[in-house]
C-alpha cells in the first residue's frame, strides 16, 4: 500500500463528502417541497436551490471519475453490480433538473403540479439509494475470485443497508430543511424550523440505532476503532455535532444549526472511511477477496499523473463554488418569470 494509493482513497472521500454536504441540500429541498401549499413558496424553494445545484452535481462526478481512473476494479464491480439502482438514480437526477428547468415553462396549474411531483421524487429517491449503496458497501458485497458482483437487485435490500439508506435519508432532508431555514423569511423559514425539528428526531434515532446495531452485526467495520481506540471519539464527536443541530434550531439560530450539519455529514463520512480502510469494498462472507487500497487501484504513474491534475482543477472547482455561494448569498427572493 503505498502512499499515493492512500491519498487517493483520501481524496475521493473529500469529493464524495463534498457532493453529500452540498447536494445533500439540494435533495432535502426537494423532499420539502411537496410539504409547502402555495406556489410562490414552492418557487421560493427553487430559487434557494437554483444558483448552486448545478453546481453542486460537480463534486459527484468528479467523484465518480476518480474512483473510475484511481480505483478502476471497485468502478467496475459497484457499477455492475448496483447497476439498476444506480440506473434508477440517474433517471431521477435527470428528471429532477428537467423538472427545475421546465416547472414555470407554462402557467397551467395541472404543469407545474406535475413538474413539482417530478422534482420531489428525483430528490428522495437517490437521496435514499445512496444510503442504501453505502449501506452495501459496509456490510460488504457478495464476490467471486474475479471480484465479479453474484447477488441480485434483491440482495443489496437487506436490512443492515436499509437502515443506513434511512440515517442517510434522515440525516439529507433535516439539511435540507435547515438550508430553507437560513435561504428564507417569514412563515417559509418559521415552518422549516418545525421541518428541520421533526426530521432531526429521526436522525438522532436512527444513527444511535444504526451505530449499535453496526457495533453487533459488522465485527470488521470495528477493527480500525479496536486496534486505536482514540478514533472512538470520532463517533462520539459526531453524535455531539448532531445533536447540536437541535440545540441551535430550537434556539432559532439557522447557521449554527446549519453549520452543525455539515459538521456532522463530514463526520459521517469519515466514519465510514474510517471503518473500511484499508478496504475499499469488503467481500461477504470471503475477507480474503476484498478490494482494497492496495489490490484495486490504478498504477502509480497513472496515480501521480492523476495527483497533479487534480492539483490543477480542484482549485477551480473549489474557487468557482466558494463565488456562487458569496454571489448569491442572502435570503432567496421570487420575482415573476423566476422558478
Amino acid at each position: 500500500m503505498s502512499a499515493l494509493q492512500v491519498t487517493w482513497f483520501v481524496l475521493i472521500g473529500v469529493l464524495l463528502t463534498g457532493y453529500a454536504i452540498l447536494d445533500g441540500f439540494d435533495l432535502g429541498v426537494g423532499f420539502w417541497h411537496l410539504f409547502t401549499k402555495k406556489d410562490l413558496e414552492r418557487r421560493t424553494l427553487l430559487n434557494a436551490i437554483g444558483p448552486v445545484w448545478d453546481g453542486n452535481e460537480v463534486w459527484l462526478l468528479a467523484g465518480g471519475g476518480a474512483i473510475f481512473a484511481a480505483f478502476p476494479h471497485v468502478y467496475a464491480t459497484v457499477f455492475s453490480g448496483m447497476y439498476l439502482a444506480l440506473t434508477l438514480v440517474l433517471l431521477a437526477l435527470i428528471f429532477r433538473a428537467v423538472s427545475v428547468e421546465f416547472r414555470s415553462k407554462e402557467p397551467s396549474q395541472r404543469w407545474r403540479n406535475s413538474w413539482d411531483v417530478a422534482f420531489a421524487l428525483g430528490s428522495i429517491i437517490p437521496a435514499l439509494l445512496f444510503g442504501v449503496a453505502l449501506g452495501n458497501i459496509m456490510r460488504g458485497l457478495p464476490l467471486n475470485l474475479d471480484w465479479t458482483f453474484t447477488g441480485t437487485f434483491l440482495t443489496l435490500l437487506n436490512p443492515y443497508a436499509l437502515l443506513i439508506g434511512f440515517i442517510g435519508f434522515a440525516m439529507i432532508v433535516t439539511h435540507g430543511a435547515l438550508y430553507v431555514a437560513l435561504k428564507t423569511e417569514g412563515d417559509l423559514a418559521a415552518q422549516a424550523v418545525k421541518w428541520a425539528q421533526v426530521s432531526w428526531w429521526a436522525y438522532v434515532l436512527l444513527f444511535l440505532v444504526g451505530t449499535l446495531f453496526t457495533a453487533m452485526t459488522q465485527q470488521h467495520l470495528l477493527e480500525n476503532y479496536l486496534r486505536i481506540p482514540a478514533l472512538w471519539m470520532l463517533p462520539a464527536a459526531v453524535f455531539v455535532m448532531i445533536a447540536l443541530i437541535g440545540v441551535f434550531n430550537r434556539w432559532d439560530q439557522p447557521r449554527q444549526a446549519f453549520a452543525a450539519s455539515v459538521i456532522s455529514i463530514a463526520g459521517c463520512m469519515s466514519l465510514i472511511g474510517v471503518s473500511l480502510f484499508p478496504r475499499i469494498v469488503p467481500a461477504l462472507g470471503r475477507p480474503a477477496l476484498s478490494l482494497t487500497v492496495a489490490n484495486a487501484s490504478s498504477s502509480e504513474l497513472t496515480l501521480l499523473v492523476m495527483l497533479i491534475l487534480a492539483l490543477i482543477g480542484m482549485p477551480f472547482v473549489i474557487g468557482y463554488t466558494i463565488w456562487a455561494y458569496r454571489t448569491f448569498g442572502g435570503k432567496a427572493e421570487t420575482e415573476p418569470g423566476g422558478y
